[in-house]
């Protein structure tokens, strides 16, 4: 579906999206953030064997630790829905869910006895992606980043966002290329890797540079 997206091809997110939409209307955000951390706990990685709670990439999160012990303030920009990663992004990557920038479903507040409760609607917000991350990093935090990295086509905005001239910048592309210790999966980052020759981005390898994958 992503590769597809990537390609310009939308008909199978809009296929994904509407399911999802239609899954979780009505529900109110307590409840799916419940779900969402029992799931994790839980469930496994398909191929990996691993617990996806124990999925995290120990350079990513030696990264974070680094940046915030010099002074950074860093924040997760992803395609993938804000609300299923807000419940884990502490406990994994140190990231505070008002940290946390990616694709949203309509919500509505409802009253009722306990305070009211904010549930989701049937329609989309806002996918994360391409060139909307740029205007959700503006519009979350106000600032242009000096940093960032991804791993992804739909990352180059935002890598190009950083990359301004008025000051110093590090845009940065994770290479997945090692099907031993994770799994290859160039295609969806063809353009990222191309672009990031052309305009001097740092590339990092998975299978080269990576002493370990996985935090445990």
């Amino acid at each position: 579906m992503i590769t597809k997206h990537y390609a310009g091809d939308d008909s199978d997110v809009k296929v994904l999206l509407g399911g999802i939409l239609r899954a979780f209307a009505g529900m109110s955000v307590d409840d799916y953030q419940v779900a969402v951390a029992g799931f994790l706990q839980e469930a496994k990685h398909p191929t990996l064997e691993r617990a996806l709670r124990d999925c995290g990439y120990l350079p990513m999160i030696e990264l974070l630790r680094y940046l915030e012990a010099n002074g950074f303030t860093c924040y997760i920009a992803s395609g993938g829905d804000r609300d299923f990663m807000r419940p884990v992004t502490d406990a994994i990557y140190g990231i505070p869910p008002e940290r946390v920038i990616g694709s949203s479903n309509a919500l509505r507040y409802e009253e009722n006895e306990n305070g009211g409760s904010v549930v989701y609607l049937a329609q989309p917000d806002v996918f994360d992606d391409g060139p909307i991350k740029p205007v959700r990093i503006w519009s979350r935090i106000g600032r242009r980043p000096i940093l960032a990295v991804g791993n992804s086509n739909g990352d180059i905005p935002m890598l190009r966002f950083v990359s301004h001239p008025s000051r110093p910048s590090l845009s940065v592309l994770i290479d997945h290329d090692d099907d031993e210790r994770e799994f290859a999966y160039q295609a969806g980052a063809e353009k990222s890797l191309k672009q990031a020759g052309e305009l001097g981005w740092t590339v990092v390898s998975v299978k080269n540079d990576w002493a370990k994958v996985f935090a445990d």
